[in-house]
């Protein structure tokens, strides 16, 4: 299960990616054409070309994760440039592409910090 406390970031990969992919392959992407550490503690999360399926990488402790989802209607609101560099969002960003909505939801409140009253 992904939870907040297991990641602290989230990458996306833009455009699509070949989904026969498993583990090796998609670390190898993360790897070489991000740049990135696939055993750091963040979440990297593929597209196919029809926007109905997504892996999530995820490395914990001693082994990597392999997050499978497949939509039975719709599809994911998924950013279509294919960039070499991936897209970096935040947690609130990825729950809302998981709920099949866009990452820029202009209607959404902003995030508040709690401060301390002295």
């Amino acid at each position: 299960m992904i939870t907040n406390n297991h990641f602290e970031r989230v990458y996306l990969a833009q455009g699509s990616t070949d989904l026969r992919k498993s583990i090796d392959g998609l670390a190898v992407i993360v790897k070489e054409c991000f740049e990135l550490d696939p055993f750091s503690p963040c979440l990297f999360v593929f597209c196919n070309r029809k926007r109905d399926k997504l892996k999530i990488l995820q490395w914990e402790n001693n082994g990597f994760w392999l997050h499978y989802k497949r939509l039975e209607r719709g599809t994911f609101n998924w950013p279509s440039d294919k960039e070499d560099t991936p897209l970096d969002i935040s947690s609130r960003q990825f729950r809302w592409l998981l709920d099949g909505l866009s990452i820029q939801q202009k209607q959404a409140h902003s995030e508040v910090k709690a401060r301390t009253i002295l």
